[in-house]
C-alpha cells in the first residue's frame, strides 16, 4: 500500500507594508488646527475682531499642505510620515509670528508680510511637488554631480559680480534684485553644492581615505589629496570676503567637513579643515572691517548699544522678558527687535513663548533632523546615505548658527531660520531640500522588489520517497 503525496499548500501572500499616509494626514490636520488656534489667540490678545483674513490663512494652509500630501501619496507613498507634518507646523508657526508682527507695525498693513509669506509658501509647495514628480530616483542626481557643483558656484558668485544697488542689503552682497522682488541665490546654491559634495565623495572615496603620514596618532592625508578641501576653503573664504556673508560661508564649509567625516570617518580631515578655517577667519578679521565689526559686537554688544550692538542688545532683552513661560502670543513687544520676522524670529518666539515654547520649536527641528539621519541609515545606496546625512546635517548646522547668533553664543551671521522666517528664497529652497529628503526616505522605506523564482523543470525536480507498508 502506498500513500499519495499531499498537495502543496500555496503560501499566503505577505500583507502589504503600511504606508502611514493616513497618519500623515492626521498630523497635518493637527498642524492646521494648532496654527488656526494660534492665529485666533494673536487676534484676541491684540484686541481685534476675527476677520476674513484669518479664515483665508487657514484655508490656504490646509489647501497647500493637502496638495503636498496628495503629491506624496502619488509619487512617494512610502516616505517618512513625520517629515511633512512637522515642517507644516513650523511653517504655520512662522506665519503666526509674521502676522503678529504685521499687527504691531501699522505701516505694514498695506503690504502684509504674512500674505506674502503665504504666496511664497505656495511657490515652495509647488517646487516640492515638481521635485517629487520629476525625480523618480534620487540616484539620478549622482550623474549630474559636477553640473550641480558648477551651477551652485555660479549662483554663489553672481551677487558678488553685480553692482551694489542690485545685490547689497544690510552690508552683505547676497541678493539679486528684480522689479518687484528679489532672490538670494546662496539658498539654492547650498542644495546644489550638497549634491555635488555627495557625488564627489562617493566617486572619489579612495582619494579621501588614502592614508598619508602618521603623526601623533592621527593619519594625515597626502598633500596631493588636499585639493578638494582647499577648493572648498577658498570658496568659503571668498564668500566671507567678497560678499560679506559670514553665515553662508560658515554653513557651506561646515557642511562640507561633516560630509567628509561621514564618508571617511577620519578626524584628520576635520582637524585640517578647522585649522584652515580658523586661519582664514583670523586673517579676514585683521584685513576686513565688516568681519571685525561682527566679532567686536559679539564680544561686547553693550559697548555700542545704539549702534553695532543694537540688534543683539534688543534680542537679549527679548529673551530676558520672555523668561521661562513667555509673555504669551500677542502680549510681548518683539517688534522692537530689528529684522524680527527674518534673522531674529527666534528672539520673537523666545519673548512670547518663553524658554519652554522655544524648546518646543527647537524639538520640532530636532525631529526633522533625526528623521533625516534615520533615513540616511536606512537607505541602501552610498550616494543616498551621504546626501540624506548632508541635508539633515546642514539643517542642524544652520539651526545652530541662527540660534547661536541671536543668543550671542557665536557672532551674528544673518542666516534665516528654515521654514520659520519670512523670506521667499529661504522658504522655496528649504521645500526643495524637504522634497529630496522625502524622495530618499521613500527609497529607504519601500519594500524590496524581488523577481519571482521560476518553477523548476521536471528533470530537475527532487525525488520523493514513498513509504511501502
Amino acid at each position: 500500500m502506498t500513500t499519495q503525496p499531499q498537495p502543496a499548500i500555496p503560501a499566503a501572500p505577505a500583507p502589504p507594508l503600511p504606508t502611514r499616509r493616513n497618519a500623515e494626514l492626521g498630523l497635518l490636520c493637527f498642524a492646521g488646527a494648532l496654527t488656526t488656534v494660534a492665529l485666533v489667540i494673536v487676534e484676541a490678545d491684540q484686541h481685534r475682531t476675527l476677520g476674513w483674513k484669518i479664515l483665508g490663512y487657514t484655508v490656504a494652509f490646509l489647501a497647500l499642505f493637502g496638495l503636498a500630501h496628495v503629491a506624496i501619496r502619488r509619487y512617494a507613498r512610502y516616505a517618512d510620515p513625520l517629515l511633512l507634518p512637522v515642517v507644516a507646523l513650523l511653517n504655520g508657526l512662522g506665519l503666526v509670528m509674521i502676522h503678529r508682527l504685521d499687527l504691531a507695525d501699522p505701516t505694514e498693513q498695506a503690504h502684509s508680510s504674512a500674505t506674502q509669506q503665504v504666496l511664497w509658501t505656495l511657490v515652495g509647495v509647488l517646487a516640492f511637488v515638481v521635485v517629487l514628480a520629476l525625480l523618480n530616483d534620487h540616484r539620478e542626481l549622482a550623474g549630474s554631480g559636477y553640473l550641480c557643483g558648477l551651477a551652485g558656484l555660479v549662483l554663489l558668485v553672481i551677487p558678488a559680480l553685480l553692482p551694489a544697488r542690485f545685490s547689497e542689503q544690510g552690508g552683505a552682497k547676497i541678493w539679486v534684485r528684480f522689479p518687484g522682488f528679489s532672490i538670494q541665490p546662496a539658498e539654492f546654491s547650498k542644495i546644489l553644492l550638497l549634491i555635488f559634495f555627495a557625488a564627489v565623495l562617493v566617486a572619489k572615496r579612495d582619494l579621501f581615505t588614502s592614508a598619508g603620514k602618521h603623526v601623533f596618532g592621527v593619519n594625515l592625508p597626502r598633500p596631493r589629496d588636499l585639493a578638494p578641501l582647499l577648493v572648498a576653503w577658498v570658496v568659503s573664504v571668498g564668500v566671507m570676503v567678497f560678499e560679506k556673508d559670514l553665515g553662508t560661508s560658515l554653513l557651506l564649509y561646515a557642511s562640507f567637513l561633516v560630509m567628509v567625516y561621514i564618508a571617511t570617518h577620519r578626524i584628520s580631515w576635520v582637524a585640517i579643515g578647522l585649522a584652515l578655517f580658523v586661519a582664514g577667519s583670523t586673517v579676514a578679521y585683521f584685513l576686513f572691517s565688516h568681519v571685525r565689526m561682527r566679532v567686536q559686537a559679539w564680544l561686547d554688544p553693550f559697548a555700542d548699544p545704539e549702534g553695532a550692538g543694537y540688534q543683539m542688545v534688543q534680542s537679549l532683552f527679548s529673551f530676558a522678558t520672555g523668561g521661562v513661560f513667555g509673555a504669551g502670543l500677542g502680549n510681548g513687544q518683539p517688534e522692537y527687535v530689528p529684522a524680527a520676522s527674518t534673522d531674529f524670529i527666534i528672539a520673537a518666539f523666545g519673548e512670547e513663548l518663553g524658554l519652554v515654547g522655544l524648546a518646543g520649536v527647537l524639538m520640532l527641528y530636532t525631529t526633522v533632523i533625526l528623521r533625516g539621519l534615520r533615513t540616511a541609515l536606512a537607505v541602501r545606496d552610498s550616494f543616498g546615505k551621504l546626501l540624506a546625512a548632508g541635508l539633515a546635517s546642514t539643517l542642524a548646522i544652520q539651526l545652530f548658527i541662527v540660534v547661536g547668533g541671536v543668543t550671542n553664543l557665536i557672532p551674528l551671521t544673518g542666516l534665516t531660520t528654515p521654514w520659520l522666517s519670512y523670506g521667499g528664497s529661504s522658504l522655496v529652497a528649504n521645500y526643495i531640500l524637504l522634497a529630496l529628503l522625502v524622495r530618499i526616505s521613500h527609497a529607504a522605506r519601500r519594500p524590496l522588489v524581488t523577481a519571482p523564482t521560476p518553477a523548476a523543470p521536471i528533470a530537475a525536480a527532487g525525488t520523493e520517497v514513498i513509504e511501502r507498508v
